[in-house]
């Protein structure tokens, strides 16, 4: 299993490339189904659209929500393809990794014209062991 630093890395670098080739305007779904090809030809494991169940009062509430992408069951990626960001983004990133209990995850937003500019890490009390 990679560390979670190499795991984002290659998200990220994925992001670029098809950001270099496509650029931004597409639908997030497309842009979610290249990302799990280009991951999954890099040597990850790709879980899309991954529901999360909640515990409320006692009551499970079944899919209560779901995971753009679950890349090698411990970074969560949320995608975005919309022309700002909004602070509200990254609040549902850290929820999904509270309820999730993943340490990581990544929101890209395609939209934006410079792609650097749309991505924020989001961490959820991690802290990369040194090897």
């Amino acid at each position: 299993m990679k560390p979670v630093n190499e795991i984002t890395a290659d998200i990220i670098d994925a992001a670029i490339r098809i950001h270099r080739q496509f650029g931004p305007g597409m639908y997030e779904k497309a842009y979610e189904l290249l990302m799990q090809i280009e991951l999954c030809a890099r040597g990850h494991v790709v879980t899309r659209e991954k529901f999360v169940d909640v515990v409320y009062r006692g009551v499970t509430v079944r899919g209560a929500f779901s995971i753009d992408l679950l890349v090698d069951n411990q970074v969560v990626v949320e995608l975005k393809s919309c022309e700002k960001n909004l602070p509200v983004f990254g609040k549902q990133l850290k929820t999904y990794l509270v309820l999730f209990g993943r340490p990581v995850g990544l929101l890209i937003n395609f939209g934006l014209p410079a792609l650097k500019d749309g991505i924020e890490r989001v961490v959820n009390h991690y802290e990369e062991v040194q090897r």
